[in-house]
């Protein structure tokens, strides 16, 4: 899955950094589950979510997500109104030739 040792620029964390027990809400969970006599093998792959962990903030992931898309946008909206005014292109009832304001009903 990726890399082959070609040095790849995403760093992997060590799954060891995450342990349930740094978790109080997560604690919870597993000693009413062990109460029932279950286990969650996969509860420790939601300790990142309660960590304040470099890059994984709440405020972080929201911004991401809020301006995911901006730049390409942005150069999509540049270009547009490029094309737009290379080619004389106009909207509205200002330009329209064809409109005659003695028409109105």
């Amino acid at each position: 899955m990726g890399g082959h040792g070609h040095g790849s620029p995403i760093k992997i964390p060590s799954p060891d950094i995450y342990k349930v027990e740094d978790v109080p809400q997560l604690k919870m969970v597993q000693e009413e589950l062990a109460k029932l006599g279950l286990k969650d093998p996969w509860l420790r792959n939601e300790v990142w979510r309660y960590t304040g962990l470099p890059g994984n903030s709440h405020f972080l992931r929201v911004f991401k997500g809020v301006t995911r898309g901006m730049l390409v946008g942005f150069a999509a909206f540049l270009v547009t109104i490029g094309v737009e005014e290379y080619f004389g292109i106009t909207y509205g009832k200002h330009h329209n030739k064809h409109h005659n304001n003695d028409d109105h009903h």
